[in-house]
């Protein structure tokens, strides 16, 4: 599941993708103009399984983000930087509500809110020339050759246009995955989930919490997948070279809890529909990632293909109980291991224990 990290000029979109994945994690994509990293989320319920298991390694949960250039009206006109924002699952367009005076806005005056709102009738537009083009070849092939699904393609399509035209983004459509099958081959921009990422400066770093939830009673009511995180690049900057211990205090010294980038990183987590499970052994101890509502045998060809083909059960118990009870054998002798079949629906911080032929 890949982020790809948007915003215009100057509005600290490539400052905020080194912090997250650092310079070494980043590669360029050959098939676009845009650049792959990896980030990995901070999670204290490695150290507290780490502490019980000892294991030889420890490997968080991870998200790709792609930095892909800042965007422009011609940009927005260019084939292959078209085909970049098609690579990704999701955007986290940055938005700059930081003074700086010797860093000029590229519209002339800051605007946050113009900002977004523009963006997001650039990826409609580049959606509804997508559609119409659609539907003028559907057109013809329905005079052709009726059919059913051809019919039901062009009815959702036109209600694709509609919306478009109404200059609402095609997240804000009610659709299942079964209604939205037809859509999935064009990789429409609008129809991605939008992370809304607010830049602030340092004197706003106090008011992080009230300032998303500003931005998101702002959101029209019937606006689905958009999200708000809000972070000070020049605070994350600062922390990413400390230790952790001094990065906590200096946090505290603004009154944050956790640095704005892990909550980037929980917000897209939420966005894309993931949860985290884990697993815990000697030889290590990691957190995996499926969708929201996966089963335990999905789960387990998360981990790997053959536990899936061959899965009998799977043991399972909450992470912060297996870590008070001192591990398995503390669990098995209080009875908190629930043996569970493949339906059974994995949840936030299960540690699975998968039984396999």
């Amino acid at each position: 599941m890949r982020t790809a990290i948007v915003g215009l000029p100057q509005a600290g979109k490539s400052s905020l993708f080194t912090i997250l994945t650092g310079a070494r994690a980043a590669r360029p994509l050959d098939a676009s103009a845009a650049t792959l990293g990896v980030a990995r989320l901070p999670d204290p319920r490695l150290a507290e399984l780490a502490r019980v298991f000892r294991p030889a390694k420890v490997t968080p949960a991870s998200l790709e983000y792609l930095d892909v250039p800042a965007v422009s009206r011609e940009s927005l006109r260019d084939p292959a930087y078209i085909a970049s924002l098609r690579l990704a699952d999701a955007f986290a367009h940055v938005l700059r509500l930081f003074e700086e005076e010797t860093i000029p806005h590229p519209a002339g005056s800051l605007d946050p809110a113009r900002d977004w709102k523009n963006l997001e009738l650039e990826l409609i537009l580049t959606d509804l020339e997508v559609i119409e083009k659609r539907l003028e070849r559907l057109g013809k092939d329905l005079k052709k050759m009726p059919g059913p699904d051809l019919e039901r393609e062009q009815a959702l399509l036109a209600r694709c246009k509609t919306t478009l035209e109404s200059e609402c983004p095609l997240r804000d459509l009610d659709l299942d995955a079964e209604g939205s099958r037809p859509l999935r081959g064009f990789q429409l921009l609008s129809q991605k989930p939008m992370l809304l990422v607010l830049n602030v400066g340092e004197a706003q770093a106090a008011s992080l919490r009230q300032m998303e939830g500003s931005w998101r009673a702002a959101v029209p009511g019937g606006s689905r997948r958009l999200e708000v995180a809000a972070f000070c690049g020049k605070i994350e900057a600062e922390i990413a070279e400390l230790e952790p211990e001094e990065a906590t205090a200096y946090l505290a010294s603004y009154g944050l809890g956790e640095s704005g980038l892990e909550r980037l990183m929980k917000a897209t987590f939420s966005l894309l529909g993931l949860l985290s499970f884990l697993t815990a052994s000697e030889t290590e101890v990691r957190v995996w990632t499926v969708p929201s509502g996966a089963s335990a045998w999905e789960a387990a060809g998360a981990i790997h293909s053959d536990f899936q083909k061959r899965f009998i059960r799977a043991e399972v118990i909450g992470w912060q109980e297996l870590a008070d009870l001192g591990g398995y054998a503390g669990a098995r002798q209080k009875g908190r291991l629930r043996l569970e079949g493949k339906h059974y629906i994995v949840q936030e911080g299960d540690v699975l224990l998968i039984r396999h032929g």
